[in-house]
C-alpha cells in the first residue's frame, strides 16, 4: 500500500507538501532565532548554546539539535527525490515540442526547479561555513556564532551567496506554499485570495528577516 502511494505522482505530490511544510516551520523558527542577533552578542551566543541543551536533563546535550537536523534532512531529501522523478515523468510525458505556446507561467512557477537546486548548494555552503566551519572565512571560532556570522557577511562573497540564496528562497516559498495548500486540499474558490496573500506574506518576511542580518552586518549596525 505505501508503495502505491509512492509511486503514484499524487502520492509524490503530497510527499513534497508535507516536508515543505516541516521545511517551512523550521524556516520560520530559524529566521527568529537568527533575528536574536539585534540583542547583541551575549543575548545571540546564548540562544545557540540553548539549542544545544534543549531537553536537558531528559536528552543529552545536542540530542533534540540532531533530532531536529535528522528531520530536516529527512524533508529534505524526500522534497528533492519527489520533485525530481514528478520532473522526470512529466517529460517522459510529454516528449514533444508543444506546437503552440503554452501560456508564460509566473517568474516562482518556472524557476521552483532552478531554486531547488541553488537552494540544496546553499544549505551546504551554510554548513560548511557556520556550522562546520570548513568554509568559514578567517579564524572559525567554536562557541562563538555571533562573531562567526559577523566573520561571514563581512566579506562581499559571503553577503552575494546568501542574500540571492534567500531571494531564491523567497520564490521557492511563494510558489511551494501555494502548490501544498492545493495538493493537501486547503485551497478552495472561497480560500483561494486568503492563501494567496498568506503565501506572499510569508515569503516577504521571510525574505526581508533572513536578509536584514547581513544588512545589519554591512552597515555597521550588527557588529
Amino acid at each position: 500500500m505505501t508503495r502505491t502511494i509512492w509511486d503514484s505522482s499524487v502520492g509524490k505530490k503530497t510527499v513534497m507538501a508535507v516536508s515543505g511544510l516541516v521545511m517551512l516551520l523550521y524556516l520560520v523558527v530559524h529566521m527568529l532565532g537568527n533575528l536574536k542577533i539585534f540583542f547583541g552578542a551575549d543575548e545571540f551566543n546564548h540562544y545557540a548554546h540553548w539549542l544545544r541543551t534543549l531537553g536537558e536533563p531528559f536528552l543529552h546535550y545536542e540530542w533534540a539539535l540532531w533530532i531536529v537536523r535528522l528531520v530536516l534532512v529527512a524533508a529534505v531529501v524526500l522534497h528533492a527525490v519527489s520533485a525530481y522523478q514528478l520532473s522526470r515523468r512529466d517529460i517522459r510525458a510529454r516528449p514533444a515540442k508543444y506546437v503552440h505556446r503554452r501560456p508564460r507561467a509566473g517568474y516562482a512557477t518556472r524557476t521552483m526547479r532552478w531554486g531547488g537546486i541553488i537552494l540544496g548548494l546553499f544549505i551546504v555552503w551554510h554548513i560548511l561555513d557556520l556550522t562546520t566551519g570548513t568554509a568559514h572565512p578567517g579564524g572559525f571560532q567554536p562557541g562563538h556564532p555571533y562573531q562567526n556570522v559577523v566573520d561571514t557577511f563581512s566579506t562581499w562573497y559571503g553577503n552575494t551567496v546568501y542574500i540571492a540564496a534567500v531571494l531564491a528562497l523567497g520564490f521557492h516559498v511563494r510558489h511551494g506554499f501555494w502548490s501544498a495548500a492545493q495538493t493537501l486540499g486547503a485551497g478552495n474558490a472561497a480560500r483561494d485570495r486568503a492563501l494567496k496573500a498568506l503565501a506572499n506574506a510569508l515569503a516577504l518576511v521571510l525574505t526581508l528577516g533572513f536578509i536584514s542580518v547581513p544588512v545589519a552586518v554591512m552597515t555597521g549596525v550588527v557588529s
